[in-house]
């Protein structure tokens, strides 16, 4: 057998637990290591898994080689951090040391979650990612963008929102790489452009052929505006305090993350909306 052959019949061999398998990046990181010829096993409330009950750990991640990890409230909490670290140490002790972690790129408070992982004893990566570009798709925003106006305490700061499907792509070849990106390394993912979010829903707006504005507010208020919807108060403090943290400008340059990993560059944000207006996620 060649060298080859014998990695990629490892590869087929392995299997990965995927945390938040029905989520955002999860979902595509499923699909992405599916399709490279892992074994995925998808980790969700539904299949019986859960964040919150370590009760449910041990029969997840028994026999698995690896896992992906993805906080599901945000990877800053407090929680995150008790929690990845946690399941952390029992994937270590039941075998499986290969783990990958979702992280945000520029967010202090993730610090913490990011400390837990790697004294857990875990041949690590840190995956920090910047702003998704389907953020603008899957989630809160949507309904704004549906009713033609965003609301958001982002001012006129520039992001390289990067898409999720080269966040999967990265942790799939992370994940198959042997040791080339595993041992302790962080790997920041960026888009190959800076966007405003006025700039980003401009290009929405065009690609839908409707109009929708983008109106920035402070934190605070939009903060107030979470408790309105129902949001707890202690995840409005949260996300009042990321918000202030992440657009300070500190994320407004691009990096080469994707394309060390992958051998190309990252998807851009027009493709992106172009996409996600044909298949019809702007329609009221």
């Amino acid at each position: 057998m060649t060298q080859n052959a014998a990695g990629t019949a490892h590869t087929q061999r392995m299997t990965v637990v995927v945390t938040g398998a029905s989520g955002r990046t999860g979902s595509r990181v499923a699909e992405a290591a599916r399709g490279a010829g892992l074994v995925v096993r998808a980790a969700s409330r539904a299949r019986g898994f859960d964040w919150e009950d370590p009760t449910t750990w041990a029969r997840t991640l028994r026999d698995a080689d690896a896992a992906y990890l993805m906080y599901p409230s945000d990877v800053g909490s407090p929680a995150a951090a008790e929690g990845v670290g946690a399941l952390a140490r029992e994937a270590v002790g039941l075998g499986v040391r290969r783990l990958v972690l979702l992280s945000a790129r520029g967010e202090d408070q993730a610090l913490p979650t990011e400390e837990a992982l790697t004294s857990s004893g875990a041949d690590w990566t840190i995956v920090r990612a910047s702003w998704f570009s389907q953020n603008f798709s899957e989630g809160p925003l949507v309904e704004g963008l549906v009713h033609g106006e965003l609301v958001f305490p982002a001012g006129e700061v520039r992001e390289p929102f990067v898409d999720v499907r080269d966040i999967a792509d990265v942790v799939t070849a992370v994940l198959t790489s042997g040791d080339r990106y595993g041992g302790g390394r962080t790997l920041e993912l960026t888009g190959p452009r800076l966007l405003s979010w006025r700039e980003a829903v401009a290009e929405i707006s065009g690609a839908t052929g409707g109009t929708i504005t983008y109106t920035p507010v402070p934190t605070r208020a939009y903060g107030e505006a979470l408790a309105g919807f129902g949001v707890p108060p202690e995840e409005v403090e949260l996300l009042i305090e990321v918000f202030d943290t992440l657009m300070d400008g500190r994320n407004a340059h691009v990096t080469d993350g994707v394309r060390e990993v992958l051998g190309r560059a990252p998807r851009d944000f027009a493709d992106f909306a172009r996409e996600a207006a044909a298949a019809g996620a702007w329609q009221a």
